[in-house]
């Protein structure tokens, strides 16, 4: 994935030793990476990507899950959330395979976007299918996933306390060795230091953050965000900085946050308390920040702080 990760557990009885649970770890990451990555010439993605127009390829079932959840995301968004980005992404200079920053013209942006939508996609049994010359990016939700599926594993090998995390995606479980609680810090958005903005506690819950405020490049003293409306085929021009999102599934909340980024501080905090999302915004106002929870973030932020 072109990052880090860390695991943190508590040992205890029945727990693997420490080199079986790296092992396994690795094992996971080395899979979604083999399958996901667009970033190596040879995962499965990518050779799907590379197909003509009108193929077919057999693909796992977590990438055909990964498939649907995005398809359900898009639909239930108005198209705000899109896996098939990744041209558009390349088109404006922070793609995989980008030529170097740049604004495009709106007649090349016209042009890729007539490949680009989750329509141009369909699952037929065990195989993903498309239309047209599109192609798949999984990096809004893959670590989300492999978050996951690393937790899941580490339960399975008797771990019950941990905190994973992967390419900054996290999710906690039970508690550190002397009993306090995970904590995990929102940075506020700033591209010249790391500064906690808020303290999160955490308990069987992923949480994502999704921002503007590293990825862009400057033109013509206009900022451009590596965030793309998939509805423009553009980045993202409202005040919004960065959104958090936590969720029971730490996929989810990857996905989610990506999603509430792209509709904006209004939009996105009225599709979210729709959805009973628990969401946390950071929108720029002036030389500083205004801050805003949905009610779902609110209530589960004291629920977790509360926890014994």
């Amino acid at each position: 994935m072109g990052s880090t990760y860390s695991i943190k557990y508590v040992r205890a009885d029945g727990v693997a030793d420490a080199k079986t649970l790296q092992a396994g770890v690795e094992g996971i990451l080395a899979e979604v990476d083999q399958q996901m990555s667009t970033y190596r010439d040879d995962s499965l993605i990518e050779r799907f990507n590379r197909a003509a127009a009108g193929s077919c390829m057999a693909m796992p079932a977590d990438v055909l899950e990964l498939v649907r959840l995005g398809e359900g995301l898009a639909l239930q968004s108005g198209g705000a959330f899109d896996l098939t980005v990744e041209p558009l992404l390349d088109l404006w200079g922070f793609g995989p395979k980008a030529r170097g920053e740049q604004v495009p013209s709106a007649a090349a942006i016209a042009a890729v976007r007539q490949r680009v939508g989750h329509q141009h996609l369909h699952i037929d049994g065990e195989q993903l299918c498309k239309d047209a010359e599109t192609q798949v990016d999984f990096n809004s939700i893959a670590a989300g996933h492999a978050v996951d599926r690393i937790a899941a594993w580490l339960e399975q090998q008797g771990v019950s306390s941990y905190l994973v995390e992967a390419t900054g995606e996290l999710k906690a479980r039970g508690h550190k060795p002397d009993g306090s609680a995970w904590r995990i810090a929102i940075e506020e958005p700033r591209d010249d230091q790391r500064v906690a903005q808020k303290v999160l506690t955490l308990d069987g819950y992923g949480v994502s953050t999704s921002g503007d405020y590293r990825n862009y490049f400057e033109e013509n003293g206009r900022r451009y965000s590596h965030t793309l409306d998939p509805r423009t085929g553009a980045p993202i021009a409202h005040k919004l900085a960065a959104v958090t999102v936590l969720h029971p599934k730490a996929l989810l909340a990857d996905g989610l946050s990506t999603l509430l980024m792209v509709l904006g501080p209004e939009e996105g905090v009225v599709w979210a308390e729709r959805q009973g999302i628990a969401a946390f915004f950071v929108t720029r106002e002036g030389d500083g920040y205004v801050t805003r929870a949905t009610k779902a973030f609110a209530a589960l932020s004291a629920a977790q702080e509360n926890r014994p």
